[in-house]
């Protein structure tokens, strides 16, 4: 519980300390970046990704909108998807790997072709079976207004039928010993194709944070550090089966189960003083939890005449966490006493139903327009109880979450200019309920219109100019809905907030492409940003949890250099940013900017050799009431393929450990400095082992539920 709170703040407050060697390392690509390789003289069709002709080449930029080629590349002998994500530019994961965060644009969409999935989806697919991954900065209506950038995951197709099986083996020297162990196989006779996954992973996190605060009206004078050394066994599983009726049509059916078990042992320091009264608290907590999340879909795709389809599917999640813990207090190094024991029962389910249709013309204009329908209930069941002051505490919230959405789209090409012009309507409606006290604690309906719009103009063969606006939201999560306070110190508590609002975002970019390079310029502004925040109450307790600030306000400036030269390519990417966050209750700072940079070079030797290098950091910046540090990560990987089917790779992650947070936060009259130290220093050796071929359908699959990201 603690630590799944601890993760989630670090992925979305990313802050990075600066290294020498990090941006001495950027300037010597940037500056070989400036020789120009030039693509074939023709026209773009429908704005594809200019490539250099011949070898593959694994980055490509358009519009800023990165695609890495997999296949063929460094990354396909990456032993699990995840790891590939996190030496991708812009992409951050957190350190539990549970969640990911795309710099300038907060956490994204993922997709795997045209279906929603979610990142316990990405744990058990085949790293084989990858094509691209493309990091889609300007999604379209067609994608749901959740979210600002789109992770697509595009897997191969038109292998020759047959079976293939995988197994692969990943042990990993963090802190302490980490093993990840996985089965991937597939069979395909004829129209019928079947899928199957198991994963067992024996993982042994460490985190670590601290906080120093005071709160000068109260007199108060804090400070305390909390370790977390815990272990978390994961069983992961998935099958799927897909009967293709004819060339064009076809059924499938999915579902996925990850189990898990967080055995924790919390470990915290504190020193508390209020009015020249202090102590020295030691506090123990000893939690057994767990949690279980089950997916499952069906889908269906029909042609209609040569330029029509038709997709409809159902899809239900249903996610379940429970968790008991025990906790224990020694003030100024008395005895150890029995302080606190909690249990709570959290449960999502979430069933929903979309078609799809769309249309091609003899003017090759296209016409998409689809419906969904979601229907989300949450429950939480907690009790409490404090043996220092005899209270006890019990909760019981239930929410139900109904949303209806419609889109349409065209998209075509006249003369020079490619568009792309659609709307988007949601209807949310939401209720939220104290069943102990039956009393109405939430009933918020809205509706929102999502445009979008994109414009791109080709000067000539290497030249593009294009024109983006989109309006998007943010929703919380259904976890949000928790009211469960997650005990650090006998002062100091994290607590859910089943009372926040959507945040609703207005971008507009600008961006001119030459080649494969390409500059891009936007702004946004964004209300009711979700930040966490602080609260202190009578009971002598500071709270920290997520609340809705006024708005956040900012202008990104983006450069794509990639090189490539022989069996050596550089990816380059220079993210400027400007962000200012606005509220009543925060102490108003000047923002100044940041630099967030990127950088990766692989190398593909003779005989299946290859070898990648990069780094990524964020300079020191403030965005108003919030001020960070900077950091720079670097990694590499060298991977060997024996034979066509056995490869070995090792990897060495955050080499510098330098992946540790800093915020300072000067909001509700509380001044607190925030640590975040983090376990992502890694040393891993994979051995994947690959025998018999299949070939897949050459069809896509889609996402039902297009609030699965929310599921956490």
């Amino acid at each position: 519980m603690f630590s799944n709170q601890c993760s989630i703040i670090s992925i979305k407050k990313s802050i990075m300390k600066n290294n020498i060697v990090g941006l001495f390392f950027l300037m010597f690509c940037t500056i070989s970046s400036a020789q120009t390789e030039i693509p074939k003289d023709t026209v773009p069709n429908d704005l594809q990704e200019i490539v250099i002709e011949g070898k593959t080449q694994t980055f490509s930029n358009k519009n800023g909108n990165i695609k890495i080629n997999i296949a063929n590349s460094v990354f396909e002998n990456i032993p699990n998807v995840v790891d590939i994500l996190s030496k991708l530019p812009k992409i951050v994961v957190s350190p539990d790997k549970e969640s990911l965060s795309v710099v300038g644009k907060g956490e994204p969409l993922l997709y795997m072709d045209t279906q929603k999935v979610t990142m316990n989806d990405l744990n058990s697919l085949d790293v084989g079976d990858i094509k691209s991954i493309e990091i889609i900065n300007n999604p379209s209506a067609k994608y749901e207004a959740e979210g600002r950038a789109v992770v697509l995951i595009t897997r191969k197709s038109g292998r020759r039928e047959g079976f293939k099986t995988s197994f692969l083996e990943t042990a990993s020297f963090k802190k302490s010993f980490n093993n990840y162990l996985g089965f991937n196989a597939s069979l395909q006779r004829k129209k019928l194709e079947i899928k199957t996954n198991f994963n067992y992973n024996q993982l042994h996190p460490w985190e670590s944070n601290g906080n120093e605060f005071s709160i000068p009206d109260q007199n108060i004078e804090s400070k305390f550090l909390v370790v977390d050394d815990y272990k978390r066994p994961q069983h992961i599983a998935g099958a799927g089966i897909l009967y293709k009726i004819n060339e064009d049509d076809y059924l499938s059916f999915n579902v996925s189960n990850q189990y898990r078990k967080d055995l924790n042992d919390i470990a915290a320091k504190t020193f508390y003083a209020e009015n020249g009264d202090a102590n020295n608290v030691n506090t123990k907590n000893f939690t057994d939890a767990n949690r279980n999340f089950f997916n499952s879909f069906a889908n269906y795709n029909k042609k209609l005449g040569n330029k029509a389809q038709w997709f409809t599917g159902l899809q239900f999640s249903d996610f379940r966490q429970n968790s008991e813990s025990n906790i224990y207090n020694n003030y100024n190094d008395s005895a150890f006493h029995l302080t606190q024991t909690g249990n709570q029962h959290f449960r999502i389910n979430v069933i929903s139903a979309r078609t799809d249709f769309e249309k091609i013309f003899k003017n090759e204009i296209k016409l998409e327009t689809g419906l969904l329908w979601i229907s989300a209930h949450t429950k939480t069941d907690y009790t409490q109880f404090n043996y220092e002051n005899t209270v006890g505490e019990t909760a019981n919230y239930l929410q139900k979450e109904s949303n209806a959405a419609a889109y349409i789209q065209l998209s075509g090409k006249y003369k020079k200019f490619d568009f792309l012009s659609g709307i988007r309507i949601e209807n949310t409606d939401i209720k939220g309920e104290n069943v102990l006290l039956n009393n109405t604690e939430k009933n918020n309906k809205y509706t929102n219109i999502f445009p979008k719009l994109q414009i791109d103009y080709a000067v000539d063969s290497t030249k593009i100019i294009s024109f983006n606006y989109a309006k998007s939201i943010i929703r919380p999560n259904y976890s949000a809905t928790g009211q469960t306070l997650l005990y650090a110190n006998p002062y100091f508590t994290y607590a859910g907030n089943p009372n926040l609002s959507p945040s609703i975002t207005d971008e507009i970019s600008g961006a001119f492409q030459f080649g494969d390079k390409s500059v891009k310029l936007s702004y946004y502004k964004t209300v009711n940003p979700e930040y966490f925040t602080f609260a202190y109450d009578e009971a002598q307790q500071l709270t920290f949890k997520l609340v809705n600030l006024e708005k956040e306000s900012g202008y990104n400036l983006e450069f794509g250099l990639p090189f490539k030269s022989g069996f050596w390519s550089c990816e380059n990417i220079l993210f400027f940013s400007l962000a200012k966050v606005e509220d009543p209750t925060a102490v108003r700072l000047k923002s100044n900017p940041f630099l967030y940079y990127y950088s990766n070079q692989t190398f593909a030797f003779p005989k299946q050799l290859s070898a990648s290098v990069g780094g990524y950091g964020i300079t020191k910046n403030n965005v108003g009431a919030i001020q960070r540090n900077a950091y720079f990560v670097m990694n590499m990987a060298v991977s060997k393929t024996f034979n066509n089917n056995i490869s070995c790779t090792l990897s060495w992650n955050d080499i510098f450990k330098n992946a540790n947070f800093y915020e300072d936060y000067n909001i509700t009259g509380i001044d607190s400095k925030v640590k975040y130290y983090t376990d992502t220093s890694e040393f891993s050796i994979a051995i994947k082992y690959t025998f018999g071929k299949v070939r897949d359908f050459n069809v896509s699959e889609k996402t039902v539920n297009e609030n699965t990201s929310r599921i956490k």
